[in-house]
C-alpha cells in the first residue's frame, strides 16, 4: 500500500511538507561507499585499456545511438582508466558516493594517487567531475588536483566542496550537525513522526548527506593530439583526505567568436577581468543595441554581475561559453523582494508575465556562473528567468545557480537548445505555468538537485511543447524528465541516466496542483539506463517510466513508442495511483508499442492503479521477477485486478504470458531484486 505524500517543488508554498526519504546514515569520513582508506603508495596501477573507453552516460555509445544530446566532448569514466586509486561501487543506495556517480562507479584517490586517461581525440580543454569532503562544520573546503599531460604541461586545479554536500530534510541545510529540520514530518527511518513519538527517536549525524559531486572546467595551454595521457593526481599534503574522480570530459574548444556589428560591452565600460561590477555597462549596451537594432557582444573575459539584468527585444552574443563568463556573487537583499526573494545573484531575466513578459530575446554563446550554495525556494537566483516569448537560448553553460532556466508563463515560442546545465541546487529547466508551443532540444544536463527537465502546468496548462534529444544524468532528487499535466506534450529521443531517489527516468504525474493532462502525451524513442529507483518513502520500486495519478486521473491519449529501458533497478514501467485516492483516480489507457526492456531488477510492468494498457512488439529480456506485477487498486476482487492488459501481438521474451491476461492478480508488494546483467546490443 502507498502512503500519501507530496514533495514540495521549487517556489513551493509555505507549509508544504517534504517527502520523507530514507538513507544509509553516514559520517562525513565514511561517505565513500564504506571503503577503507588506501595507503598513499596504493596498489600498482590498473592496466591501461587497449584504447580509450569513451562512453555516453556510462554506456557503450552504440547502445544509445541517435538518442540524447550531440555534444562536443568525449566522456570517459574514471573506473575504466588507469589508476593507483580504488574503484568504488557499483552501488545504487542513496546517500552514498557511488549512487550519485555516473554509471554508479567512481575512483577514490588519497594523496599520492592518480587516475590517468588517454585522449581519444585532439583536445585543448577538459572537465573533471569530482567530490571532496565537506568541512567538519559544513561550508566546504578547497583542495588541489594536479593535471598533467604526458608527464609535462602541469596545471593545478583548485577543487571545492562549497557547492556540494547538503543534509537533512527538504529544503536541506549545509550544516552536517543540524537537528531535524521538520521533526513534525513523518520519517521513513523510524516509520514515525519524531515529535509525536515517545521516546523521541534519535538519528545519527550528519542526517541524509546528499549532492556530493561538483565539476570544474580547465583550458589547457595548447592542443594535444589523440593518444595523449591526461593524469589527475592528488598531491601529497592535500587538505582533502580523499578525492573521488567520477569522469573526465575532453574537447577541442574553437577560437572565440566575434560578433561583427555587435555593441561590445567593453566600449560601455564593462570590465573583462571581473574587478568591477559590469551590470551597468551591460545594461547601457543593451539600451544602445536596442536603439540601433544591433546585437550586444560579450567578448572573451569574466564579467562580474551580482544581480538580474532584465532583457527584452535584444540579442546578446558571447564569444563562446568557454570564453565569455558572467560570474556573480550571491547578494543578500536589505529586505525581501515582492516575490519573496531574500537574495539575488547573476541572471538574465525577461519581464514578468504580469508585466506583459519579454519578447524577441536571443541569448547565445556564453557561460553563467552563480554562487548558490543552499536551496531557498522563494529566491529568484536562477541563471535565466522570467517570461520570454518568441525567444531563443542557445549554447550557454549554466553552473552553480538554483535553476538553470526557470520560466514563469504564460509565454510562448521559446527554443532552448544546445546548452550545458550542471550542478544546480534544484531543476535544470522548468516550463512553469502556461508555457506553450516551445522546444527543449539537444541540451546536456548533469547533477541537478531536483528534476532535470520539468514541464509544470500549475494554474495554467503548458501546451504543445516538445522535449527532444536531451541528455539528463544523475539527478540527485526527483526525475530526469517530468511532465506535470498539460496539453499535447511530446518527449522524444532523450537519454536519461542514474536518477538517485524519489523519482525516475521519465515521469508523468498528476500532482503538485497541475492542470489535467489533455490531448496527447507522447513518450517516443527515449532511452533510460539505471533508472527505476527504490522509492525510500513508499519502500517500493518505481519504474524507469513512471505514471502517477495523485491529484487526478491521467486520461489523455497516452502513447509510448520506441522507448528503451536498460538496466532498471526495479521496474521498467510503473503506473500507480495514490492509495488514498485509488478508487477515485485511474490511468484508463496507455498504449505501448515497439518498446525494448533490457534488464529489470523486478518486473517489466508494475500496475498499482485501475485502468488498462495495450502492448504491441514490446520485447523484454533479463527480467528479475514476474513480467507483470499487477496489484490493480488493491481491492483484490474475485473478478481479477482492476488493471487490464491487452496483448496486441509481437511481445517477445515471455514476459506477457497468457496466464497474466487479461487481469490476473500477481501482486507482490516488495519483490526481491535480481540484479540484471549489463545492457548489450539487441540482436
Amino acid at each position: 500500500m502507498i502512503p500519501s505524500r507530496v514533495r514540495p517543488r521549487a517556489r513551493a508554498r509555505a507549509g508544504a511538507r517534504a517527502v520523507a526519504v530514507a538513507c544509509v546514515l553516514l559520517c562525513l569520513g565514511q561517505a565513500t561507499g564504506g571503503l577503507a582508506a588506501a595507503s598513499p603508495a596504493g596498489p600498482p596501477p590498473a592496466p591501461a585499456p587497449a584504447r580509450p573507453v569513451v562512453t555516453r552516460a556510462g554506456l557503450d555509445p552504440a547502445l544509445v545511438a541517435g538518442r540524447g544530446a550531440d555534444v562536443a566532448f568525449d566522456e570517459q569514466e574514471a573506473e575504466n582508466a588507469r589508476t593507483t586509486g580504488t574503484v568504488i561501487g557499483p552501488d545504487r543506495t542513496p546517500h552514498t558516493l557511488p549512487s550519485e556517480a555516473s554509471g554508479r562507479k567512481a575512483v577514490r584517490l588519497v594523496p599520492g594517487q592518480y587516475v590517468e586517461f588517454t585522449l581519444p581525440r585532439a583536445a585543448n580543454a577538459l572537465t573533471v567531475r569530482y567530490s571532496i569532503p565537506d568541512a567538519a562544520g559544513g561550508g566546504g573546503i578547497t583542495a588541489p588536483l594536479d593535471v598533467s599531460v604526458d608527464g609535462r604541461h602541469r596545471k593545478t586545479m583548485t577543487l571545492t566542496s562549497q557547492y556540494s554536500w547538503l543534509y537533512n530534510q527538504y529544503p536541506f541545510t549545509n550544516d552536517p550537525g543540524a537537528d531535524l529540520l521538520h521533526p513534525d514530518w513523518w520519517l521513513a527511518e523510524c516509520a514515525c513522526v519524531p515529535a509525536s513519538t515517545t521516546p523521541t527517536p534519535t538519528f545519527a549525524k550528519p542526517f541524509r548527506p546528499t549532492h556530493f559531486y561538483d565539476e570544474q572546467r580547465l583550458r589547457l595551454d595548447k592542443t594535444f593530439r589523440a593518444g595523449g595521457k591526461i593524469r589527475l593526481a592528488v598531491p601529497a599534503g592535500s587538505r582533502a583526505a580523499w578525492t573521488v574522480i567520477d569522469l573526465l570530459d575532453t574537447e577541442l574548444v574553437a577560437p572565440p567568436h566575434v560578433e561583427r556589428g555587435g555593441i561590445d560591452v567593453r566600449l560601455l565600460g564593462a570590465d573583462p577581468i571581473g574587478r568591477r561590477d559590469a551590470a551597468p555597462a551591460i545594461e547601457r549596451a543593451i539600451a544602445l543595441a536596442h536603439h540601433l537594432d544591433r546585437p550586444v557582444y560579450l567578448p572573451p573575459g569574466t564579467f562580474r554581475v551580482d544581480r538580474h539584468i532584465v532583457v527584452d527585444d535584444v540579442t546578446i552574443v558571447g564569444a563562446g561559453n568557454w570564453h565569455t563568463v558572467l560570474k556573480g556573487r550571491r547578494v543578500t537583499l536589505a529586505e525581501p523582494a515582492p516575490d519573496g526573494s531574500r537574495h539575488t545573484g547573476v541572471g538574465l531575466y525577461g519581464k514578468s508575465a504580469a508585466e506583459g513578459g519579454s519578447r524577441n530575446v536571443h541569448l547565445r554563446g556564453f557561460a553563467v556562473e552563480g554562487d548558490v550554495r543552499e536551496r531557498i525556494d522563494t529566491d529568484q537566483v536562477n541563471a535565466i528567468g522570467g517570461a520570454m516569448s518568441d525567444s531563443t537560448v542557445d549554447g550557454l553553460y549554466l553552473h552553480h545557480t538554483k535553476v538553470g532556466l526557470w520560466f514563469d508563463g504564460p509565454m510562448r515560442n521559446v527554443r532552448v537548445t544546445n546548452n550545458i546545465i550542471t550542478d544546480q541546487i534544484a531543476d535544470a529547466l522548468n516550463f512553469h505555468t502556461g508555457v506553450t508551443d516551445s522546444l527543449v532540444h539537444n541540451n546536456f544536463v548533469r547533477n541537478t538537485g531536483d528534476d532535470g527537465i520539468a514541464l509544470w502546468s500549475e494554474k495554467t496548462a503548458d501546451a504543445r511543447n516538445t522535449v527532444a534529444r536531451n541528455t539528463v544524468q544523475s539527478p540527485t532528487l526527483a526525475n530526469g524528465i517530468a511532465v506535470y499535466g498539460g496539453e499535447d506534450t511530446t518527449v522524444r529521443g532523450n537519454l536519461v541516466a542514474d536518477p538517485v531517489r524519489e523519482g525516475s527516468g521519465l515521469h508523468a504525474g498528476s500532482r503538485f496542483g497541475a492542470e489535467p493532462f489533455t490531448g496527447s502525451l507522447r513518450f517516443t524513442d527515449n532511452t533510460t539506463v539505471r533508472a527505476g529507483t527504490l522509492d525510500l518513502n513508499w519502500r517500493i520500486g518505481l519504474g524507469a517510466l513512471w505514471f502517477y495519478a495523485l491529484d487526478g486521473s491521467i486520461d489523455a491519449d497516452v502513447r509510448v513508442t520506441g522507448d528503451h529501458y536498460l538496466d532498471s533497478t526495479h521496474n521498467a514501467i510503473m503506473l500507480v495511483s495514490e492509495y488514498g485516492v485509488k478508487d477515485r483516480y485511474d490511468i484508463p489507457s496507455v498504449h505501448f508499442k515497439d518498446v525494448r526492456v533490457d534488464g529489470t531488477g523486478n518486473s517489466v510492468l508494475s500496475a498499482r492503479t485501475k485502468g488498462s494498457a495495450t502492448f504491441e512488439n514490446v520485447d523484454a529480456r533479463n527480467v528479475g521477477a514476474v513480467g507483470v506485477n499487477n496489484c490493480g487498486s488493491f481491492n483484490f476482487p474475485a473478478t481479477g485486478s482492476e488493471f487490464a492488459l491487452i496483448d496486441r501481438g509481437g511481445n517477445d521474451g515471455g514476459w506477457l504470458a497468457p496466464r497474466l491476461l487479461p487481469n490476473t492478480i500477481t501482486c507482490d508488494d516488495r519483490p526481491p531484486v535480481v540484479a540484471p546483467p549489463a545492457p548489450a546490443p539487441w540482436s
